[in-house]
């Protein structure tokens, strides 16, 4: 089977990733870069590999269709009930590792962040929107109990409330004046922006870098909420799949 996702060091040999940056691309897409159990599985090795290798300072994730970032859960896997909790728990798991990754993370928000992609961005330390991007967030929608624990101190709970119970799409300029990214940069350079931005960052101390997003994640409290969000949202999909029998 051919991989959903591709992963590169800066390096020597690297074609695209600048010294001390680790790329993380969804690649798939004729389906908007929807993802799939192979796709998480997947992401979740590269993560692991860019925790583990010294050599990475900062970790952009992108895709390689400007066009979307991800259109969120692939609605057209055919998953029978166990397999779709078991989806559910490695979306839980994605979202978990980034928030709680120890070196910064960068996300190129280019074109459709949508569902899952939308809390693959907001789970990145930083965001670059590409002009073309829309952001939502369908839980509201769905039914699925999903978004308040990263965007709750992101943006504030007004706008987190707009966005989680109205579900309404984001445009790019909207989400820099509330917060949601950092820059906005043209769609087919949103990328690039990311990796320029990560360079910047991986330029730093790294030890003083990780001290500061540890003393981060302890004073925002986002490590914990959004573990204990993912055993909401794993519990809710198995109560889904199998309802109370009637008495």
């Amino acid at each position: 089977m051919a991989e959903l996702t591709s992963y590169e060091v800066g390096g020597e040999r690297a074609a695209i990733a600048p010294e001390g940056v680790a790329l993380v691309r969804l690649d798939r897409p004729e389906a908007r870069n929807a993802i799939n159990t192979p796709m998480l599985e997947e992401l979740l090795a590269h993560l692991a590999a860019a925790r583990a290798d010294d050599a990475v300072r900062a970790l952009v994730v992108s895709s390689t269709d400007h066009m979307a970032l991800s259109a969120g859960a692939d609605v057209r896997e055919e998953l029978d009930a166990d397999a779709n909790v078991r989806r559910m728990q490695l979306f839980a798991d994605l979202y978990d590792e980034l928030t709680a990754f120890e070196k910064p993370t960068i996300a190129a928000c280019h074109g459709a962040c949508v569902g899952g992609g939308a809390e693959v961005a907001v789970a990145c330390d930083l965001r670059v929107g590409g002009s073309n991007m829309r952001l939502r967030f369908p839980g509201g929608a769905l039914g699925v109990p999903v978004g308040p624990a990263r965007l709750a101190t992101l943006c504030g709970l007004s706008v987190a409330k707009y966005l989680l119970l109205t579900a309404k799409e984001v445009d790019a300029e909207l989400a820099l004046r509330w917060g949601l990214v950092h820059k906005v940069a043209p769609a087919a350079a949103t990328e690039g922006a990311a990796l320029t931005l990560a360079e910047q960052v991986a330029a730093n101390p790294p030890e003083a870098v990780a001290r500061l997003k540890r003393m981060l994640q302890e004073w925002d409290g986002v490590v914990e909420r959004s573990r204990a969000e993912g055993e909401g949202q794993v519990r809710w999909a198995s109560e889904v799949a199998m309802p109370p029998q009637d008495a």
